[in-house]
């Protein structure tokens, strides 16, 4: 309003006498002095501020008739409204390339951390395989960078080489008349599948290499044969295996959980299993250890496995009919099916 109510007064005053314009022009003045003196510093809106630039381009002498602001604080108006009026145009989404879609820079980002050792050139290439046309300067925007030199994360190198590795390990069981047993197991790390199990009380080299024979009679045996440092592993045992073409990898002294995958199966039939049963005798260990595989290898779910059975186990639909209860073990487990009615 005050902007109008100026412009205004400027408008009629080319009507008036040059007397008139001089008394009112002095008393304008006079008021402006002791505006001045009396506020130390005034307060302006945006319509003065735009007057006075407009002002300040179409009036040379504006700078002397100037007494509230500064003469570049007018100037600093000037320029933030340039900035204002390019920043408006840039924000209209009407210049410079379009941006990339989310799916598509969702994409990028999991092209480079799932594949380091690729380059935005090698990234663009992919994405023109596959119908989606991006710029070099698009990819190198979105990927995600390597802070060191590029290499193969551990869980790549681990699926790499977990078809070429077995374990084996020996576990204790106690039997009701306090004789102590020892139980076998050869565990392939690939889908954690038992390929072979058996007991004695007497464990040596010599039985310990024929399960190993047993464990792959008619299959190449995989690269590597992980164990732990036991004396039973003695130089027949190291003999067998090296004619077999194994390469053995020796875990630490004293140091179990450098084989991970077979001490946890060693863990889950202890509690799942003999912590609630009592063994009679090798006979009757043999029989519970065979039920106890048909259960693991066909019904256990495992979070590794992204709770899927070692024995891949196919999803029932909902039309095939009810859902039955079966019992494993005599009832220590239960697994559940749907049969047609």
């Amino acid at each position: 309003m005050a902007c109008i109510a100026s412009l205004l007064c400027g408008f009629t005053g080319l009507f008036r006498s040059r007397a008139s314009l001089q008394i009112e022009n002095l008393a304008l003045r006079h008021q402006l002095g002791i505006y001045r003196r009396t506020c130390r510093r005034p307060r302006l809106q945006s319509g003065d501020r735009i007057l006075w630039a407009c002002i300040s381009r179409i009036w040379t002498g504006w700078r002397d008739a100037l007494f509230v602001v500064k003469p570049e604080t007018v100037i600093a108006w000037r320029r933030r409204k340039f900035r204002e009026h390019w920043a408006g145009l840039s924000r209209s989404g009407r210049c410079g390339r379009p941006v990339a879609s989310r799916e598509v820079r969702d994409l990028i980002r999991r092209m480079s951390t799932a594949n380091p050792l690729w380059s935005a050139p090698r990234i663009v290439g992919e994405l023109n395989k596959i119908g989606i046309d991006a710029a070099k300067a698009t990819v190198e925007k979105y990927m995600v960078r390597v802070r060191k030199p590029p290499s193969p994360t551990w869980r790549a190198f681990l699926k790499n080489h977990i078809r070429e590795i077995v374990a084996v390990d020996f576990f204790m069981v106690p039997t009701v008349r306090n004789q102590i047993l020892f139980v076998l197991v050869v565990l392939a790390h690939e889908r954690r599948r038992v390929l072979h199990f058996n007991v004695t009380a007497n464990p040596t080299a010599e039985w310990t290499a024929q399960q190993i024979v047993e464990a792959f009679p008619d299959t190449t045996p995989p690269r590597y044969l992980l164990r732990d440092r036991d004396g039973v592993y003695g130089e027949a045992f190291r003999r067998r295996v090296q004619g077999m073409g194994f390469e053995e990898v020796l875990i630490a002294a004293r140091s179990p959980w450098q084989s991970p995958y077979v001490e946890r199966l060693i863990g889950s039939i202890r509690r799942e299993c003999f912590d609630h049963v009592i063994v009679l005798n090798q006979r009757h260990l043999m029989r519970i250890l065979r039920g106890y595989f048909r259960y693991y290898h066909s019904w256990r779910t495992h979070q590794a496995l992204a709770m899927d059975c070692p024995e891949s186990r196919e999803i029932q639909s909902v039309d095939i009919g009810r859902v039955v209860e079966r019992e494993d073990l005599g009832g220590l487990h239960h697994h559940y099916e749907r049969v047609a009615a």
